[in-house]
């Protein structure tokens, strides 16, 4: 190989490493929203519902910086092969983790907007869970990608069932405590909240399933939506 063209690879791998660096910034910045809006939910925090609110510039700038250096490395490179998989992998995780910043920012409004309103301790309760379970299957999910680790993203599916139980039973609880009026009103803008965290789950398995074709080179989905 001449030194033209290992210069040229040498380049082209670091702003490979780059940009997967780039990408963990903005897990860490999506894990930092998600913290603050179940704590905002839980504790019915208007303040800190809108810092929610404003922090979602940074995680939206953040993945301005991913989108925009994908396409400046197509612009300059042609990879191929195990480096156009990562490229496109990239590509979707950077969607994902931006729709997780949105959820974040739904959850958040959703907790402005029932502030004036009782809360339920039990629902309350399951979106801790939901959210506990939310952030490690982040974790797990940007880990699998950075070890190429195909194992550790399949195991994702697992701890999305149990997100979505906790779903099921917010939901559950919500069909209790339908009959007063007052407390339906915010079970019902809770609901959404519960779909957000579920939905978060979601992406992360999504963030899985890249990281499975980045390491085979054939991409399924985990499960089949048929079923």
């Amino acid at each position: 190989m001449s030194e033209a063209r290992q210069g040229a690879r040498i380049s082209f791998q670091e702003e490979l490493d780059t940009l997967e660096l780039e990408l963990r910034l903005e897990g860490e910045l999506v894990l930092r929203s998600l913290r603050g809006a179940v704590e905002a939910v839980c504790t019915q925090d208007d303040e800190l519902a809108d810092e929610v609110i404003a922090f979602d510039d940074d995680v939206d700038g953040q993945y301005a910086v991913v989108a925009q250096g994908i396409e400046l490395l197509l612009a300059r490179q042609t990879p191929v092969a195990s480096d156009l998989r990562l490229v496109l992998a990239l590509l979707h995780d950077n969607l994902h983790l931006e729709r997780m910043g949105d959820l974040c920012v739904t959850i958040a409004k959703l907790t402005k907007l029932s502030h004036e309103l009782a809360p339920d301790e039990s629902m309350l309760d399951g979106f801790k869970e939901m959210g506990e379970r939310a952030e490690q299957m982040i974790r797990v999910a940007m880990r699998s990608l950075e070890e190429r680790d195909r194992i550790a993203a399949e195991s994702l599916l697992e701890l999305d069932e149990l997100i979505d139980r906790a779903n099921r039973r917010v939901v559950n609880r919500l069909l209790e405590i339908g009959h007063d009026v007052e407390m339906r009103e915010w079970g019902l803008r809770m609901i959404l909240v519960s779909r957000c965290l579920e939905r978060i789950g979601d992406h992360a398995v999504d963030i899985g399933e890249q990281t499975a074709y980045l390491v085979t080179g054939e991409f399924r989905e985990f499960t089949d939506a048929s079923h």
